[in-house]
């Protein structure tokens, strides 16, 4: 009896004993709570590759390089190293091994220092987040805080903070760091070797740095290698054990810094502390870009530098993004991104521009377009190689990127409309304070950036739909109707071929199965390529960004060479086959000077027959003739003997009615006798539009080539002129602009304020004109 009651008290003084025990331990948990991982030492920023390969990597606070990574990340070698060599009895000990401290403590005794220190996995890990002096008081605390985390987390993730926090050497920390520091590679694709060297570094990180010690890290390593005998397989130990420790010198990872830069601050204003930023660039086409960019730098002036952009058009996600030429140089100001920068981009909305007149119904691939000087309300715009070509059709126009014939569209399209229509596409433009739209932002005349118009131009490949470069894979897919596909087809196939029979192709040059087009802002402050495949969409900018000119650079001879450099780059950028138009895209027949279909109108009316890209089955008429107005068809009658023009009043002989085609009349000078064949005949004698048997026109009172000189402070000199063997009102044009028109035989007089070369042109109703040109000093 007494013995139970013994037994009782000592099985009650046990319970009370364990009940106090749990207590306490529950009431020193509260009392000293368990530091929160990572809070004070978060991670560092990484941003990184499509496949994990790190761009850029920003330290944390204290300039340590902690990677964050989870198990799945890490190689099973590395595990298995680890625990193998570490504490293979993690799985099942509380936190502390006992065998394992016992072990320890005799070495300790037997040898006078420390053989093994009998440090579980979890006692690291105490230590990592709640660092302790290497004494007996130290090994106690450890122990209480390896037990505390047992209770507070799995096994699991007790490993993924050894992962995450296992010194490396220097200033890194974690196996990623340490894989991607040292071996260049991410902690999933470690060999045998690799894994056993990683796994015992954190043993003494500062004297096995492979970078320094690679004899000690080896020495490790091979440890550790042994250790493993009953674990891997013998060749793979033996394979392994063969290898030398190597190292890179570690540097930090520099690939799109300024990318990284803008992703980490866009980054920072939505997370407290993101830790990694996953991108949709492509690590090694980077790599590519931006040495090209660096080679190319080295031949332009000191303070220039370079931008491009390269984007997927399937998935619009940036495959290559390099803001400066050099991040390194200073002088180029290569902390500036020119991919977002607003620039002038000169000549390359023209292609919007057809294409958006190609919907609206205005244009063909090949309408009737005048290259010849004009005035729009006063604007006068020229060439960029400030010389002039005459007819052109729209594809000659674009593909030659010529400004006058460009100002001519958007002045029948509407510059509002156009903006509006641009930012409907997703494409915004920035003007000056206080401007509106005008007939120069087809010139450049507002600002834009370097994504914006890679976003825009990729609707040439992707059916008439732009849409936002996506930076990162977690960026929505954002897309804009542009353009029809039937016009994105047109004017893609104009910029690659120079149209239905690739007529321009000889001046621009081959195009490699690339559709491109180049920009030059005024004062050659900015050079632009941009260039579109089936795959990819292509941007180069290249200038100051300052803003400063710089002279003899521009689009086609400094930005397209880069462009077409980095096409070569790009895996599979041409596709061989052939792209067959969408519906609504035909060909056919249409004439000039009327711009309609050939097969809906007379032969008599058809002077040049040229083959065109339509539109839903469209062929628009000419723009209408700003200085002539009227019907752009001349009737009249025709002695059915003579074959010339008469009329009731001077001839008795049979008349048949005829009719014939009238270019525009500011064309007039530039037409070569094969455009003029169908001209109305002259008149026949004793008519009264005889007056001038030979049909040939003369300006009277100045002779062509003629210079007129004025005295220093006088009066601007005056011309009389009239033109001979005119009948009817006639038109003068000087420099192109239409000054007035009057009867025949009134003439006209001209003042000329202003030194400089004049063309003087008069014409009459008929189409017949003449021309001289004039020198005033």
């Amino acid at each position: 009896m007494l013995r139970r009651v013994r037994a009782s008290r000592a099985l009650r003084a046990s319970a009370l004993a364990v009940l106090m025990a749990a207590v306490l331990a529950v009431v020193s948990d509260r009392l000293f709570p368990l530091p929160v991982p990572g809070r004070s030492a978060p991670f560092a920023l990484l941003v990184t590759a499509r496949d994990g390969t790190p761009l850029r990597a920003f330290p944390d606070k204290l300039y340590v390089w902690r990677n964050p990574i989870t198990l799945e990340q890490v190689s099973p070698r590395y595990l298995q190293a680890l625990i193998g060599y570490e504490d293979r009895a993690f799985w099942w000990h509380p936190g502390v091994n006992p065998l394992a401290l016992l072990r320890a403590m005799g070495q300790w005794l037997v040898h006078g220092h420390i053989v093994s220190g009998g440090s579980t996995i979890t006692m690291q890990v105490a230590r990592m987040i709640d660092p302790t002096p290497h004494t007996v008081r130290g090994k106690l605390h450890q122990i209480l805080r390896a037990l505390q985390l047992e209770a507070h987390y799995s096994k699991r993730e007790i490993l993924t903070l050894y992962l995450n926090y296992a010194p490396m050497g220097g200033v890194l920390e974690g196996v990623d760091a340490a894989s991607r520091a040292y071996l260049g590679k991410p902690a999933s694709r470690l060999t045998y070797a690799e894994a056993a060297m990683l796994a015992v570094l954190p043993q003494a990180p500062s004297l096995l740095r492979p970078d320094r010690f690679a004899q000690r890290a080896q020495q490790a390593r091979d440890k550790v290698l042994q250790r493993m005998a009953d674990r891997w397989p013998t060749a793979a130990i033996r394979d392994a054990l063969t290898e030398p420790v190597y190292a890179q010198t570690i540097r930090e990872p520099m690939l799109a810094p300024l990318l990284a830069q803008r992703l980490k601050r866009e980054a920072r204003d939505t997370l407290p502390h993101p830790t990694t930023i996953a991108t949709t660039i492509d690590a090694d086409l980077q790599a590519s870009v931006e040495s090209l960019l660096l080679a190319r730098a080295r031949s332009l002036p000191r303070h220039a530098s370079s931008a491009a952009l390269v984007i997927d058009n399937a998935t619009l996600e940036v495959r290559a993004y390099a803001g400066s030429a050099d991040f390194s140089d200073l002088e180029r100001f290569s902390y500036v991104d020119m991919v977002r920068a607003w620039r002038s981009p000169g000549s390359t909305l023209k292609p919007f521009l057809y294409g958006f007149a190609l919907d609206a119904g205005l244009i063909h691939s090949e309408s009737l377009l005048a290259d010849v000087p004009q005035s729009f309300g006063g604007y006068q715009p020229g060439n960029f190689e400030q010389s002039f070509h005459g007819p052109v059709s729209v594809s000659e126009a674009l593909t030659r990127s010529l400004n006058v014939p460009a100002v001519e569209v958007l002045d029948q399209y509407g510059p509002d409309r156009f903006v509006d229509k641009l930012l409907q596409g997703g494409l915004k433009l920035r003007f000056p304070r206080g401007a509106t739209p005008n007939l120069a932002v087809i010139l450049g005349g507002a600002d834009t950036s370097l994504e914006n118009l890679v976003g825009a131009y990729a609707s040439l490949a992707r059916g008439g739909m732009a849409g936002t470069p996506r930076l990162t894979l977690a960026a929505p897919l954002e897309q804009h109707r542009m353009m029809s596909a039937g016009a994105a087809y047109i004017v893609r196939d104009i910029l690659e071929t120079g149209g239905p029979v690739g007529r321009a192709v000889e001046e621009r040059g081959a195009s490699h199965g690339i559709a491109w087009k180049t920009g030059t802002s005024f004062g050659f402050r900015d050079a632009w390529a941009v260039g579109v495949t089936d795959r990819y969409t292509v941007g180069v900018w290249i200038g100051r960004p300052d803003g400063t000119p710089n002279p003899g650079y521009f689009g086609a001879n400094a930005a397209t060479p880069l462009m077409m450099s980095i096409f070569s780059a790009l895996p599979d950028a041409v596709e061989s086959a052939q792209r067959p138009p969408p519906p609504g895209v035909t060909q056919a027949q249409i004439c000039w000077p009327l711009g309609t279909a050939a097969a809906a109108q007379p032969a008599d009316l058809c002077t040049i027959q040229r083959t065109a890209w339509l539109l839903d089955g469209i062929a628009p008429p000419t723009f209408p003739d700003p200085l002539r107005g009227g019907e752009p068809v001349l009737r009249y009658s025709v002695d059915s003997v003579t074959g010339l023009r008469a009329d009731a009043a001077c001839t008795r002989d049979p008349l048949h009615d005829a009719e014939s085609p009238l270019w525009p009349a500011q064309l007039e000078p530039w037409l070569d006798p094969r455009s003029r064949r169908q001209d109305a005949p002259g008149w026949q004698a004793g008519c009264a539009g005889a007056d001038n048997a030979s049909g040939q026109l003369a300006i009277m009172g100045a002779s062509s080539g003629e210079v007129i000189r004025r005295t220093y402070g006088g009066r601007a000199p005056q011309l009389h002129l009239t033109l001979s063997g005119a009948h009817g009102s006639i038109g003068w044009l000087v420099n192109g602009v239409l000054v007035g028109t009057a009867a025949a035989a009134l003439g006209r007089t001209l003042d000329f304020a202003q030194a400089g070369d004049y063309a003087i042109t008069a014409f009459d109703q008929d189409g017949r004109y003449a021309r001289i040109t004039l020198t005033v000093r």
